[in-house]
């Protein structure tokens, strides 16, 4: 990074780093604290980028003007229902089942702040599963750590090798951070130069 911008990742997720080092920039972690409940009234839709503005709201005391932030949340959505992180084994297991031969949405809310100004904005992706039988799901969940991702699956594990028949939309937005529009936000608007 030329510019000298401190550019902070408000996200413990191990992807979103991968994918902002692997676009080129130079990140610092910050984790919000910023509660994750939302009004079950609320277009589903919406839901990630409110979130992701929460998280930046959540940290902003904490960045100086210069800083760049970047926060984001990721939902799945499937038949008018939000799947988020499973927080057990059958949880998991529950939600691949469902989705399992379905096309769901994949919608990443993503926020960036830059001189105290918040800039927000929503990308989705539709993701087309083929079948995954039982004891495929099962192994799955034993052995892909499923528990920090939204829908209990990472595109980038063998799910997204052998059981996703297609994707329309951004591949670095199922993982959890679409790369191509965060870059041209922070190279556009916020200045941020990269070797």
């Amino acid at each position: 990074m030329m510019s000298g911008k401190r550019i902070i990742l408000g996200s413990g997720s191990p992807r979103r780093m991968e994918l902002m080092q692997k676009a080129g920039f130079s990140v610092e972690v910050m984790v919000s604290n910023a509660d994750e409940n939302f009004d079950e009234n609320m277009e589903l839709a919406d839901v990630a980028e409110m979130l992701a503005v929460r998280k930046a709201q959540d940290l902003l005391a904490h960045i100086g003007s210069d800083d760049v932030l970047v926060t984001a949340d990721s939902v799945v959505i499937l038949n008018g229902k939000i799947y988020n992180k499973p927080t057990n084994r059958s949880e998991a297991i529950s939600m691949l089942t469902e989705l399992s031969g379905q096309a769901h949405e994949v919608i990443t809310g993503v926020c960036i702040c830059f001189e105290h100004k918040l800039q927000s904005f929503s990308e989705k992706t539709i993701v087309s599963f083929s079948e995954l039988t039982e004891s495929e799901i099962q192994d799955y969940v034993d052995h892909c750590a499923p528990y920090d991702k939204a829908g209990a699956y990472g595109i980038q594990e063998w799910i997204g090798w052998a059981k996703i028949e297609k994707i329309d939309g951004s591949y670095a937005n199922v993982m959890g951070l679409p790369v191509e529009k965060v870059y041209k936000i922070l190279v556009d608007y916020c200045n941020v130069q990269i070797k």
